[in-house]
């Protein structure tokens, strides 16, 4: 074992050692740098992250207000759609409402158009039952002065030589025979019938006196069955001189 060296006239150990250029300054200086890059770096990711951060709260501030005009356009658009809905239930009320009036119209044209047929039909049976009874009424008007021809003179001869009288009776179609001397108590009084001819089978529509009803109709009958107008005024007068007696 080597002694120990005395501190004041031995060297050091250091001493002893080779001198080394470690270039800490050169460290130093690097150093430096780096942390002036570290320090740029930290300094631009900050303004980064802001930026990023503003921005991001400008994105959100722009979806916020996008989100804001969607809702109001929503808003809006289910505001239209009601209206929309509302006005085609208006519509569909209106729409069945003319539907309506134009069936009840339709069905007043048919009850309209059938009543006109229906007046047709009756006016076309009307003039058919009037040519018809004008046709009878002509046929009868020829008969009557057939008869009136044929009875001419006996017709005078109940108006000359047996007092009968005819006149008007006040309606169409209707005569009255007055006759006189009749009553033995009373040759002035008078005895009297109106004969309805409006009909093919003539009527007594009246008479004074009153007669047998079984002898009337006989008499009437007889008339309608041969239009043999002076046996029935003979008839009719021997009726009311029985009747008078």
């Amino acid at each position: 074992m080597r002694p120990p060296l005395s501190s004041a006239s031995a060297p050091s150990m250091v001493d002893s050692l080779p001198s080394i250029n470690f270039g800490f300054e050169d460290l130093r200086q690097r150093m430096a740098s780096f942390t002036d890059r570290f320090d740029a770096f930290i300094a631009e990711g900050r303004k980064r992250v802001l930026e990023e951060r503003n921005q991001f709260r400008i994105g959100v501030a722009e979806l916020q207000e996008d989100q804001r005009l969607r809702n109001k356009e929503i808003e809006s658009l289910v505001q239209k759609s009601s209206t929309h809905a509302q006005s085609l239930n208006k519509e569909a009320a209106e729409t069945a409402e003319m539907n309506a009036a134009i069936a009840s119209i339709t069905a007043q044209r048919d009850a309209r158009a059938q009543d006109r047929d229906r007046l047709r039909s009756e006016i076309a049976n009307t003039k058919k039952q009037i040519s018809q009874k004008v046709a009878v009424q002509q046929q009868h008007a020829k008969d009557l002065e057939a008869q009136a021809r044929f009875n001419a003179p006996e017709l005078n001869f109940w108006t000359n030589y047996l007092c009968l009288r005819i006149e008007g009776a006040g309606k169409v179609d209707r005569l009255k025979f007055v006759f006189t001397h009749v009553d033995e108590r009373d040759w002035q009084k008078e005895a009297w019938f109106e004969l309805d001819t409006q009909r093919r089978d003539y009527a007594i529509a009246t008479l004074r006196p009153k007669l047998d009803t079984d002898d009337l109709e006989t008499c009437l009958a007889r008339l309608n069955a041969n239009r043999d107008l002076g046996i029935f005024l003979g008839g009719m007068r021997e009726l009311f001189v029985k009747a008078l007696k």
